[in-house]
C-alpha cells in the first residue's frame, strides 16, 4: 500500500497543522496507521492536542518517522477504535478494563472513561462477593491464598473450613498451576566427533499455560499477538516472550515462586552439508514449572 510522504519540518511562519492525510503511529512498539481526522475527532483529547496544536517536527518520532507515543501498544487499539466512531466494543471476558480505563484517562477521553466505569464496578464487586469459578479450581487439600484486590484476600483452608475473607495488601492473583516453557533450537555437528557443536541462538521462547497465570508471571514481557483477547480463565500455547534468554524466563518464574518439575527434549537431523558432511540438527525442548504444591508433593499428577 502506497503511504503518504513523511511530514517535513516547517518554519514557524508556516501552518503548524501541516500533517499528511495518513498518519503512522508507534505506540509502545506497536505500529498503527490511521487517518488524520480520526486523531482529531475528539476535541480536547490528548491526541487532538498533539495533532492540532503542534508542528509535526515538535512531536517525538522514531527512526522511521512514525509519531511515537509511550503508552500500552496493545490497549491503544481500543482507544483508536473509540475515536473512529465514539463507540466502545470490547471482546467477551475482556480482562484489561482497569488498564484501559487508565489509558482513557491519560488520553483525556471522558466519555470513554464513563463507558468503562460499569465494567470497573463489576470487577470490584466480583472481588468482594467471592468468585465461585476460581474457588472451584482451588484444591481443597492444599492451603491456598488468592488475592482478588488490593484490600481483600480469599483463604481456602481445607475441606472442613469454609472460605473466609481476610485483609491483605497484595494485588496479584496467586493460584496453584503449571507453566510450560518451550523453545526450538538448532545446532551443527561436524564429522569430527571431538569438535564442539555449534549452537544457534534461541529464536523464540514459547509459553503454555492458563492465561491469568502466565500474565501474572511475565507481565509486559509477554507477547500476546498470536492469541489476543483470550479470556483469562482459558489456556493457550501460542504466547511467547519478548526476550530470548532462557535464564531470564527462569528468573521470573523463580521470583513468582515456581520451580521446575520436569523437562524433555527431542532432536532430529534435518540437513547434511554436501561439502563438509556437517549435520544440522533441530531440537525442541520443554521445561515444566509448578507453583502452589506442598514441599512433599513435588511431582507431576500420575507420577511416582
Amino acid at each position: 500500500m502506497a503511504m503518504s510522504e513523511k511530514p517535513s519540518c516547517t518554519t514557524p511562519s508556516e501552518d503548524f497543522r501541516h500533517f499528511p492525510e495518513i498518519i503512522e503511529l508507534n505506540v509502545g512498539g506497536q505500529v498503527y496507521i490511521t487517518r488524520y481526522p480520526t486523531l482529531v475527532s475528539v476535541p480536547g483529547s490528548l491526541l487532538w492536542e498533539m495533532f492540532s496544536k503542534n508542528n509535526p517536527c515538535s512531536l517525538i518520532q522514531d527512526n522511521k518517522g512514525r509519531f511515537f507515543v509511550d503508552r500500552d501498544g496493545f490497549l491503544f487499539r481500543y482507544v483508536l477504535d473509540y475515536m473512529r466512531d465514539q463507540k466502545l466494543v470490547l471482546p467477551d471476558h475482556f480482562p484489561e478494563c482497569g488498564r484501559l480505563h487508565r489509558e482513557a484517562e491519560y488520553f483525556k477521553l471522558p466519555e470513554l472513561v464513563k463507558m468503562l466505569a460499569p465494567n470497573i464496578n463489576k470487577l470490584n464487586s466480583v472481588g468482594n462477593d467471592l468468585c465461585q469459578s476460581d474457588l472451584e479450581e482451588l484444591s481443597t487439600n492444599t492451603d491456598t491464598i488468592c488475592n482478588f484486590s488490593s484490600s481483600n484476600n480469599i483463604q481456602v483452608s481445607g475441606p472442613d473450613n469454609p472460605p473466609t475473607l481476610t485483609a491483605g495488601s497484595g494485588s496479584d492473583l496467586k493460584k496453584a498451576g503449571f507453566i510450560t516453557i518451550g523453545y526450538r533450537g538448532s545446532y551443527t555437528l561436524s564429522r569430527d566427533s571431538h569438535t564442539d557443536a555449534k549452537f544457534r541462538r534461541v529464536a523464540r521462547i514459547m509459553v503454555c499455560g492458563k492465561i491469568s497465570l502466565v500474565k501474572e508471571v511475565f507481565g509486559d514481557t509477554l507477547n500476546e499477538s498470536r492469541d489476543p483477547d483470550r479470556p483469562p480463565e482459558r489456556y493457550t500455547s501460542r504466547y511467547y516472550l519478548k526476550f530470548t534468554f532462557l535464564e531470564q524466563a527462569f528468573d521470573k518464574l523463580a521470583d513468582a515462586g515456581f520451580y521446575m518439575v520436569a523437562c524433555n527434549s527431542t532432536g532430529t537431523c534435518t540437513i547434511t552439508h554436501d561439502q563438509t558432511d556437517d549435520k544440522i540438527w533441530t531440537s525442541y525442548t520443554e521445561y515444566v514449572f509448578c507453583h502452589g504444591v506442598e514441599e512433599g508433593d513435588r511431582h507431576l499428577p500420575g507420577g511416582p
